[in-house]
């Protein structure tokens, strides 16, 4: 499965970073991904809202080094969201 065909996400696996700074956040990312890997999620989503864009900048830095992460990507729908695939 892609990104490209994920439409609804409510019943994915879910990390809202609201009110984190930016070193919580990549802590609470790489743990989130760690989880996951662990329960056999493939995909799941991150929230890190718009804002100034702080959150998101290390949100995404961090799933960039990430191993286990195969793909992520901006949600189409809400640019407050990524979207999040990893290597099982």
């Amino acid at each position: 499965m892609t990104l490209d065909n994920v439409v609804f996400i409510d019943h994915l696996p879910k990390l809202d970073l609201h009110g984190y700074d930016r070193e919580s956040a990549r802590v609470a990312v790489n743990m989130f991904v760690e989880d996951n890997y662990k329960m056999g999620n493939e995909i799941f989503i991150i929230v890190h809202g718009i804002g100034n864009g702080i959150v998101k900048t290390a949100t995404h830095d961090t799933l960039k080094h990430n191993r286990r992460v195969a793909e992520y990507k901006t949600y189409y729908y809400n640019q407050g969201c990524t979207l999040v695939r990893i290597i099982l």
